[in-house]
C-alpha cells in the first residue's frame, strides 16, 4: 500500500513543490527523527547529505553468520514490525523506539536505517562508526555501543547511491539530547550544526517540542541556520515565521493537533488556513494517521543570511 500510494504521492510532491530552485541542494537537517530514513530521501532526493538526530542509540548491525535459522527469521520478523508505525502511520513512536532499539529488537537505529534506505531502491556503499570532536568535526569512533570515553554525540555515517543514478550521498544520523539544558552544554554539535552552512530543515512528528521554552536553542538554530524548512504543525510554531524573512506555502488543512497534543492548537496556524490559499495534500502524514487531516507547511527565505 505505501509503494503504490503514499510514496508515489509523495514523489509528485516532490517534484511540483520542492524544485532544488526552491529547497536548495545542501544538507538536510531533520532533528527529532528517529529511525525515519524514509521521507527526508522522498521529499529531498537530490540533496548531498542528510543529518538526522534522535535520543535513540546508532547501534550495531548483527552478524547474521552468528544467528539461526530460527534466530533469523524472528529478528527480520521484528524488524519488519519496527518500521510498521512508519509504513502505516508516518512516524515512529516514541516509547515503541524505547523497547525497540534498546535491546528488544537491535541496540540501536542502524538495522532500521539500513532497511528503509534498501527497501526504497537504494545501494548502501558502506557505513562507519562517527562521533563528534570538541571543534564538532566528524571523527571515528571505535565499533561499540558504548559511549567513548572522551567526547558524546555518538554516531553512524551510511554512504549509499539512489536508485536513478545519482551521485553518492550520505546520511549521519546522531544520538543527541537537543533540549536547552543539555544543547547548552553541547558546543561540538552547535559548532558543528554552525559549520554545516545553510541547511534544508525538514520536522515532523516531533511530538510538539519545538512548541516549548525549553526547545528554545534548537528552534532558534533552525530559523537562523535554514535557507528552507518543510514541517507538519508539530514543528516550529507559525508565530516565528517573519513574513519579511520566510515566503510560506501552506498545504492540506489544519483545525487543530490530534489526541492529548490538542491543547497546542495554534489560532494563528488556523486562521492562515482559512483566509490563505492552502494547496491540496495528496497523502496522509504526522500525528492523526487518518483521523484528520493532515498539513504541511514551506517556509523558504526571502533574504539572504
Amino acid at each position: 500500500r505505501v509503494e503504490s500510494h503514499e510514496i508515489p504521492a509523495i514523489r509528485e510532491f516532490e517534484r511540483r513543490e520542492l524544485s532544488p530552485a526552491r529547497v536548495g541542494l545542501g544538507v538536510v537537517f531533520y532533528p527529532f527523527s528517529g529511525p525515519d530514513a524514509l521521507f527526508p530521501r522522498l521529499f529531498f532526493p537530490h540533496s548531498t547529505a542528510y543529518v538526522m538526530v534522535g535520543l535513540e542509540p546508532p547501534g550495531t548491525v548483527p552478524d547474521p553468520d552468528r544467528l539461526s535459522r530460527k534466530e533469523l527469521n524472528q529478528y527480520l520478523e521484528q524488524v519488519r514490525a519496527s518500521v510498521h508505525s512508519e509504513l502505516y502511520r508516518s512516524f515512529f513512536i516514541t516509547r515503541e523506539m524505547d523497547r525497540q532499539f534498546r535491546g528488544q529488537v537491535s541496540d540501536g537505529l542502524l538495522p532500521t536505517l539500513l532497511h528503509l534506505l534498501v527497501r526504497t531502491g537504494h545501494t548502501v556503499e558502506g557505513y562507519r562508526y562517527v562521533r563528534l570532536d570538541q571543534q564538532g568535526r566528524i571523527i571515528a569512533r571505535p565499533n561499540e555501543a558504548a559511549p567513548p570515553r572522551t567526547g558524546g554525540n555518538r554516531g553512524v555515517a551510511i554512504e549509499f547511491r539512489g536508485p536513478a543514478g545519482l551521485p553518492p550521498q550520505i546520511l549521519y544520523y546522531f544520538s543527541v539530547n537537543l533540549s536547552d539544558e543539555r544543547l547548552r552544554h553541547n558546543a561540538p554539535f552547535v559548532k558543528f550544526l554552525e559549520a554545516l552552512g545553510g541547511v534544508t530543515t525538514y520536522l515532523k512528528a516531533t511530538s510538539y517540542m519545538p512548541h516549548h521554552a525549553e526547545f528554545s536553542i534548537i528552534r532558534r538554530l533552525v530559523l537562523e541556520r535554514s535557507v528552507a524548512i518543510l514541517q507538519d504543525d508539530s514543528g516550529i510554531p507559525y508565530r516565528y515565521f517573519d513574513p519579511a524573512v520566510w515566503r510560506l506555502q501552506l498545504y492540506g488543512s489544519y483545525e487543530r493537533p490530534y489526541g492529548s497534543f490538542r491543547w497546542l492548537e495554534q489560532a494563528d496556524l488556523r486562521k492562515a488556513y482559512r483566509t490563505g490559499a492552502p494547496k491540496p495534500l495528496d497523502f496522509r502524514i504526522g500525528y492523526g494517521f487518518g483521523r484528520i487531516s493532515s498539513n504541511l507547511l514551506l517556509a523558504t527565505r526571502r533574504t539572504s543570511r
